[in-house]
């Protein structure tokens, strides 16, 4: 079956009026230069390094996306639980207001109001330092791998003189 298929594939190539290339011949003609360019570079010691340091970059990408998201989740966490507890809260206050003097319940709401507001600006302030921890972690792995480059270049650079 293959010698038939060979020998489909010959006949179509002599039955293709002359100058017309067939897809084989494009294909060859754009492939074989880039085979070519591929093995030279692969020769040079410079590229293995290149190919490295792409591949370190990356990682280092990863990695600084990873402790990104995971900063992302744990303030979503932690706000999520001070949401709940002050939902917790509420409730416990309400529960023990019914069937009490209401002057009294207006001092508890009261209190309970400014005891809120002064647990949301810390909270706030708790939320904006998980995140401005996370996301300096991130920044961190980024510039050691910028620095880490500016070394590399630099003991190259030095190899050359």
């Amino acid at each position: 079956m293959a010698t038939s298929k060979s020998s489909t594939t010959t006949s179509a190539k002599k039955a293709r009026p002359a100058g017309i290339p067939t897809v084989e011949d494009v294909q060859e003609a754009f492939v074989k230069p880039l085979k070519g360019m591929a093995e030279r570079l692969q020769s040079l010691p410079l590229a293995g390094s290149i190919v490295e340091s792409g591949r370190k970059d990356l990682q280092a990408l990863v990695q600084a996306n990873e402790k990104s998201y995971q900063g992302l989740q744990a303030v979503v966490q932690r706000q999520t639980e001070m949401l709940k507890s002050s939902i917790e809260e509420w409730q416990g206050t309400v529960k023990g207001m019914a069937g009490t003097d209401p002057r009294e319940n207006l001092a508890k709401l009261d209190a309970m109001g400014k005891a809120a507001f002064k647990q949301a600006l810390d909270d706030i302030r708790e939320l904006s330092e998980m995140a401005a921890k996370s996301q300096s972690e991130a920044f961190d792995v980024v510039r050691r791998r910028i620095q880490d480059n500016v070394d590399e270049v630099s003991k190259l650079l030095k190899q050359r003189k």
